[in-house]
């Protein structure tokens, strides 16, 4: 039987804010010592009371506006109850029926198909103490205990992994540009729950759906998706039930396993924070946080087009990452703007090659936007030709120097002296007596060969429009 897969996800990013969320204590605990940035109030203490985080509650604006979402003026915070070691209250507060946004969309582009994703709700809450597993016992750090957490839910709307891993780079690329959060997986600021099922094709009818849980990279939730969505075909046609529960990922065996029995949203026992009053979001200013929403993706991406003459290929990528796209445009600037495309190439080619094999982000390269300006500056004067020029960006790359310092140490001015040019195309004609044969038979991808000797002699070093010229001269004029 041919299976439809329902994919709904649960998104978390902890907020890029200097204090938790009901709390003054830090936020900045990643490399800090286990328990150090903790106070009665994150510790749950008797008696202790909670404050709201202001710029927490902006930036969950700031994200549902961005994805579209009504922003309710009356919001609130709910108590939600469940009783895990990592959950110092034996409660969260969170929200329930009155996020902050409700009812938004985000498009995806999956294969070249643009889909819309629906947005049920984006609310915020506290996030929960880190547990350190030793062999039979288990050890707490309360450092991360309240640093605000964001939830993004979508509709049951995803149906493939593919679909699955497009959303999550499209949401976080939209808060990375807002600036809310680093949206890194791998450190646990941005973390996904999927909601998976599937049920015969055309149907509608929902069959028991399984929460999937512990993926830690994009990569991870792709291989989940396509594994539970397997596992649960198997399940039925081989005349086994589904059952509605929560399943771990275990990346090292690329398997799901049972951890519990998925947990309806009365079991949590939601009611009102007694502690904290309603919030009141007032239009004003919810209409001032809209007006100064930076340019996001998909408008960046369209204006990259537009003004830079980009094709869609090259907007896409260069805007996928708001650093990628800010050092394009930060190197343009020093620039002729018609050389956007020319750029763009290197960006796209070699540097990104660099950067791929190195795992370096952009903002880390070593390379600035203006030592790339000024490298490419090289090339347009003649001062290097483009193969040079790849030798000069790996040592740039990896080395830092400028460009020009690069061209004088390992002798790389470009050669335009035609006799001098001549005597080497002398050489490699004399060298490769098949190539100038099968040349005056008229292939010319001979003389493609021809030019990549003489450069290969020269080092990169030679004119290789000069090159071309001459060689057809010395060839016959063919």
């Amino acid at each position: 039987m041919i299976y439809d897969i329902v994919i709904g996800l649960e998104v978390h990013a902890q907020l890029l804010t200097k204090s938790k969320m009901f709390c003054s204590c830090s936020t900045d605990y990643v490399n800090a010592p286990p328990n150090t940035h903790v106070c009665p109030v994150c510790l749950a203490m008797p008696g202790v009371l909670p404050a709201i985080n202001k710029k927490a509650v902006e930036y969950t604006v700031m994200t549902a506006l961005a994805l579209n979402c009504t922003i309710l003026e009356y919001t609130k915070f709910d108590r939600k109850s469940y009783f895990y070691p990592d959950l110092m209250k034996g409660y969260q507060i969170s929200q329930y029926d009155a996020p902050i946004g409700k009812g938004g969309w985000l498009t995806i582009d999956s294969n070249g198909v643009e889909k819309k994703i629906n947005i049920t709700r984006v609310h915020l809450e506290e996030d929960v103490a880190k547990l350190w597993h030793r062999g039979n016992h288990s050890l707490i750090d309360v450092n991360r205990s309240g640093v605000p957490l964001m939830e993004t839910v979508s509709e049951p709307e995803i149906s493939s992994p593919e679909e699955a891993r497009d959303y999550l780079i499209k949401l976080r690329n939209i808060l990375r540009y807002l600036g809310v959060s680093t949206g890194n997986m791998e450190e646990g600021s941005f973390r996904c729950d999927a909601n998976i099922s599937i049920r015969p094709s055309g149907s509608k009818e929902f069959l028991p759906k399984v929460e999937v849980k512990n993926m830690n990279s994009l990569r991870g939730v792709y291989q989940a998706m396509a594994y539970e969505s397997k596992r649960q075909r198997e399940v039925l046609d081989e005349g086994g039930k589904l059952v509605q529960e929560t399943r771990g990922w275990i990346a090292e065996e690329g398997i799901t396993v049972s951890q519990r029995a998925k947990e309806y949203a009365n079991d949590y026992r939601y009611f009102p924070e007694p502690d904290l009053p309603p919030l009141v979001l007032d239009r004003a200013r919810i209409e001032e946080i809209r007006a100064k929403l930076p340019e996001l993706p998909e408008a960046r991406r369209e204006r990259f087009m537009t003004q830079y003459s980009l094709p869609v290929y090259d907007g896409n990528i260069l805007t996928n990452s708001k650093a990628l796209a800010d050092y394009f445009e930060n190197c343009l600037k020093l620039m002729d703007r018609s050389k956007a495309k020319v750029l763009s190439n290197w960006m796209l080619g070699d540097f990104s090659r660099l950067l791929n094999a190195t795992n370096t982000e952009v903002e880390n390269a070593k390379i600035s936007p203006e030592q790339l300006a000024e490298m490419l500056g090289l090339v347009d004067n003649n001062t290097i030709s483009g193969p040079a020029a790849k030798e000069v960006l790996e040592e740039m790359f990896h080395s830092g120097k400028r460009a020009s310092d690069i061209v004088v140490e390992r002798k790389l001015s470009q050669i335009s002296d035609a006799t001098e040019i001549k005597e080497v195309v002398k050489q490699v004609i004399a060298d490769n007596a098949k190539a100038v044969a099968d040349y005056n038979k008229g292939k010319q991808q001979a003389l493609t060969f021809l030019t990549g000797q003489v450069m290969k002699a020269t080092r990169g070093r030679a004119n290789t429009a000069l090159v071309r010229e001459i060689l057809i001269q010395e060839l016959g004029g063919k």
